[in-house]
């Protein structure tokens, strides 16, 4: 990530669609004053709708050395995780009647840009463009997933697909440990549970261990 004084600044690494009902997947990661901890933001857009914010602070810098940082989507859930412990699991709950992001294909992109409208301490914090050049660095890049085009929603290998397989719809329990490792001692902020914003609960957030 950008080190030093980062306030200001959004770098995000993000998985979109292209139309208008689009869906997202995202990493963004919250630049600060020096000495400040980031916050990594992550948040979830189906059928053009997001609003689904998630806040942590990272257990490490991330400005000192690279980390991994990673996504699991398949038909049955979103996982996002950094170093391999998961920090959040959006689950498929097209039965309440929430979409879920599996009929249109995705692009994964990269950004570092001005968002010190709220990005830190929502807006109070802005960017010290004496500090410029902002820059972030990317490495170990990877990806399995199955290509698609605007003829062909779903790839050949369809049922075959190694993140399909029973292992992979749910976390087991050494990773929900981890996971409530993460919401009880670095989450800072969950859309599920900001009553002021959203007075009636989100359907996807009643699941079972999902809040």
């Amino acid at each position: 990530m950008v080190p030093g004084d980062s306030a200001g600044t959004v770098t995000a690494f993000y998985l979109s669609s292209q139309n208008s009902e689009h869906d997202e997947i995202d990493f963004e990661f919250l630049g600060n004053r020096s000495g400040q901890p980031y916050i990594l933001q992550t948040n979830v857009f189906t059928g053009g709708k997001g609003d689904r914010e998630q806040r942590i602070y990272l257990w490490f810098d991330p400005t000192a050395a690279f980390h991994s940082y990673s996504v699991l989507w398949n038909m049955y859930q979103i996982v996002f995780f950094v170093d391999d412990v998961p920090i959040r699991v959006f689950k498929n709950s097209n039965d309440l009647g929430v979409r879920f992001p599996f009929n249109q294909p995705m692009k994964i992109y990269s950004s570092l840009w001005n968002a010190d409208d709220w990005a830190t301490r929502g807006g109070l914090e802005k960017t010290d463009w004496s500090k410029a050049p902002f820059v972030a660095a990317y490495k170990g890049f990877h990806v399995d997933g199955c290509e698609s085009s605007v003829n062909a929603k779903f790839c050949a290998t369809q049922g075959k697909r190694w993140w399909d397989q029973i292992e992979f719809q749910d976390l087991d329990a050494f990773q929900w440990r981890r996971l409530q490792w993460v919401r009880q001692k670095y989450t800072i902020y969950n859309y599920c549970t900001d009553w002021k914003r959203f007075p009636t609960m989100a359907p996807e957030c009643k699941r079972d261990r999902d809040v």
